[in-house]
């Protein structure tokens, strides 16, 4: 009789492990959190609570899917501390941010930026995971939670959003 044992060992994350996704995710967490924040000190915030997450749920994390999973954890704490900040702001303020596009303005990646920044956030999230970050569709749908398909939609939108926003681009430069 053969007896096949299960082996549970690939999933319990090593130090090693760790280490070795600190030093691969890092940066690109960073980018990805400063691009949808646009601050530095909360992206610095974002990617130090995901590495501490990571440490607090090493056992139960598979080292072959750290990636997706600390892109998943990110995206997850920003949206959190958005809809926390948008919240408090708006009882504060009480109004909406004017828009901040002018005619005969040159800067197109300032342009490009704040027009990222008027995307609702699913839609904001999915494109910079797609256009900043080169994930696959599948990999944004393992990240976001949502359907390959609702990724595609998502992405489509935004980008119909951008051109409009950005307009021709002669009246830009």
């Amino acid at each position: 009789m053969i007896v096949l044992l299960k082996n549970t060992d690939y999933l319990t994350m090593t130090i090693a492990d760790y280490n070795q996704a600190v030093d691969a995710w890092a940066d690109a967490l960073y980018r990805y959190a400063l691009k949808n924040m646009g601050v530095a000190s909360s992206a610095q915030d974002i990617v130090q609570d995901c590495f501490e997450k990571l440490w607090i749920h090493r056992d139960s994390i598979d080292p072959v899917k750290v990636k997706s999973w600390l892109f998943t954890t990110a995206h997850n704490t920003m949206l959190d501390g958005i809809r926390k900040s948008k919240k408090e702001s708006l009882i504060e303020s009480g109004k909406l941010p004017e828009k901040a596009f002018e005619q005969g303005y040159s800067d197109l990646q300032e342009i490009l930026d704040q027009a990222v920044e008027r995307l609702p956030e699913a839609q904001k999230s999915v494109l910079l995971l797609r256009d900043y970050e080169g994930y696959s569709y599948r990999e944004i749908g393992e990240i976001t939670g949502l359907s390959e398909a609702q990724v595609k939609v998502y992405i489509y939108r935004s980008r119909i959003f951008l051109k409009n926003y950005i307009g021709a681009i002669d009246a830009v430069l």
